[in-house]
């Protein structure tokens, strides 16, 4: 069995996504109030271990972002961060929401496993009704969705046991992999959809044929390897045509304004240090298709 089955009687009706890019209502977050670098885990701490982080403004800036989500009318649900994970503000990564089910992820690196579980109790206690991956990894950051197409990377986090696992959670939906360059840690951070017609992409860390499908589906704003190194790709829409993203990526900022995005600038420039930014720091629960 690929799944394990909780509370299935009882669906909270304010879960639900579809897109990437619906109005978002419900997410999941949670302080970096522990986050180090203990050991560097992908490329970009590995610049930063060293350096290490600020935790005292890494809260600044993540307070910061949940207020103008919170600004946006999104309801907001924290998690209590345990002293033990120090990668715990990435919430995307512990699990995805696709139409009304909830996924909990296997988590592909032991640094992160356990994180999920606290996910679990907070599902609990909302009533909400969940499944677990148990066969094979895969982690939410490389879990992209559109309506019935859902992209998923192929990574050091997410294997091929991982994506037939999930196909089966999702047999109306059409799963395809996509593979990335082990270096770079999700498929969020070097592909994410903007709309039904946009989405951006760094085409260093893909190859040919990979590139070449994503861009049938979508126009491809394509991010230069300084902006991807400051996670350039890893936006998040929290309305159609609003997104939220760091002020140092100009050139991403002005292609996505170019088409007619609004975007709303944040610092997130000290959690960006472990190789994450705002997608990576939010688990959606709920979007809606209302704008």
């Amino acid at each position: 069995m690929s799944v394990v089955f909780r509370d299935k009687n009882k669906r909270n009706q304010k879960i639900g996504c579809r897109s990437e890019f619906d109005s978002l209502k419900r997410v999941v977050v949670c302080s970096p109030a522990y986050m180090k670098i203990e050991e560097a885990i992908n490329e970009t701490q590995k610049k930063y271990v060293d350096e290490n982080i600020d935790i005292e403004r890494a809260c600044r800036q993540h307070h910061s972002f949940v207020e103008v989500m919170r600004s946006h009318n999104i309801e907001v649900i924290e998690l209590e961060p345990a002293q033990q994970y120090n990668e715990q503000v990435f919430t995307r990564d512990i699990g995805v929401c696709i139409d009304d089910k909830v996924i909990v992820s296997n988590m592909g690196n032991e640094v992160r496993k356990g994180e999920e579980e606290l996910l679990e109790e907070t599902l609990q206690q909302e009533n909400s009704y969940w499944e677990k991956i148990q066969t094979g990894t895969i982690e939410g950051g490389d879990i992209i969705i559109d309506k019935n197409k859902v992209w998923v990377g192929i990574s050091d986090r997410t294997n091929e046991s991982g994506v037939k696992s999930l196909q089966e959670l999702l047999p109306n939906h059409q799963v395809t992999a996509v593979p990335i360059k082990e270096e770079y840690l999700h498929l969020d951070c070097v592909f994410n959809i903007l709309s039904s017609e946009y989405a951006l992409i760094f085409p260093g860390a893909l190859r040919q044929e990979e590139y070449e499908r994503l861009s049938h589906s979508y126009e491809l704003f394509e991010v230069e390897e300084d902006e991807q190194f400051t996670m350039g790709v890893n936006v998040l829409s929290i309305a159609p045509g609003k997104v939220i993203s760091l002020p140092q990526n100009e050139k991403v900022n002005k292609a996505m304004r170019d088409k007619g995005f609004e975007v709303i600038e944040v610092d997130f420039s000290e959690i960006i240090k472990s190789g994450g930014s705002f997608r990576c720091c939010t688990m959606p629960l709920q979007r809606s298709t209302n704008k």
